[in-house]
């Protein structure tokens, strides 16, 4: 933001006074006029003195000066947004929270809703290769199946294996399975959580409030093609949360969207430790502009004459 406008180099803004100065002098002692101010009258000069050298009004020194205090501000550095280290992931990690439930093994999507999930969790992971991603599935307890790793593999593995047979009871503890959600994202320092799930207990709505009031991660659910009813259910239940919807669709659309949405960290959002952007480079092509006169013969020979 241009709030953060600073120099990163700003010692080079000295540069500045002695580029003036020399301006000045050089200005005052070509001036032709100079020798006779005090003598004649000045609205008289004008009339007085004549030829090429009294009407230049801008002369290669200028351009000089002009560049001198370009390149002084190039070189110091204006910034006003980070960018990530040279080694920094540009992907963002992303934290998967699936309901693994009696009801998520409907079939009315085929095979079942779990599996279908399941296989859009496979098909994003395609889209991030080598992006950290943890799994975290839940019912009546939430557990990690496995913290961020870059292993997409392993993910896909684990996901297909889960069924509502494996969990230690059932149930809906939403909030827990999105706090263990951001505790693994912790140690990426930023990322987003895809929620999978076709329904969220009312009895949830406080604690997720009290969730989403200490939590500033980005949150979106992929919802199973559910009918009309449990859709306006599930929308509503997860209003607390504030989080963004998107439908499974037949083809990878969803998938596609998805990847767009959490591909980039967003530096300035949960970093500071990234380094400030340069920004001066996108001045250099006025400071070649301003040097080509030179190449042009006879350009200084009025100055080097004075």
């Amino acid at each position: 933001m241009m709030g953060d406008f600073h120099f990163i180099r700003p010692l080079w803004l000295l540069a500045l006074a002695p580029a003036l100065l020399v301006w000045w002098l050089l200005r005052h002692h070509t001036d032709p006029a100079q020798p006779w101010r005090g003598i004649i009258a000045p609205h008289l000069l004008p009339h007085l003195l004549g030829g090429r050298d009294h009407q230049a009004r801008f002369i290669p020194l200028d351009l000089i000066a002009i560049g001198w205090v370009l390149s002084a501000f190039i070189i110091a550095g204006p910034s006003w947004r980070r960018e990530p280290t040279p080694f920094a992931e540009d992907t963002a990690a992303l934290a998967i929270v699936i309901r693994v439930s009696p009801s998520m093994e409907t079939e009315d999507v085929l095979p079942s809703r779990l599996a279908r999930a399941t296989e859009k969790v496979h098909d994003l992971l395609a889209l991030r290769p080598g992006a950290k991603t943890s799994l975290i599935a839940y019912s009546g307890t939430a557990h990690v199946v496995m913290p961020l790793t870059s292993d997409a593999g392993i993910i896909n593995t684990f996901a297909q294996a889960l069924n509502a047979k494996v969990m230690p009871r059932e149930g809906d503890v939403a909030a827990e399975a999105l706090q263990l959600a951001e505790k693994s994202l912790e140690e990426a320092g930023s990322g987003s959580i895809l929620w999978l799930t076709d329904s969220i207990a009312p009895e949830q709505s406080t604690s997720l409030t009290q969730w989403r009031s200490k939590s500033d991660y980005d949150v979106r659910v992929l919802a199973p093609l559910l009918p009309g009813t449990e859709l306006t259910a599930l929308k509503a239940n997860a209003r607390p949360v504030r989080a963004d919807f998107t439908a499974l669709a037949a083809d990878d659309s969803d998938v596609q969207s998805l990847a767009r949405l959490a591909k980039f960290s967003d530096v300035s959002a949960h970093d500071t430790t990234g380094r400030w952007r340069e920004s001066g480079y996108f001045l250099t092509p006025i400071l070649a502009l301003l040097m080509l006169p030179f190449f042009r013969r006879g350009w200084m020979v009025p100055t080097a004459a004075r």
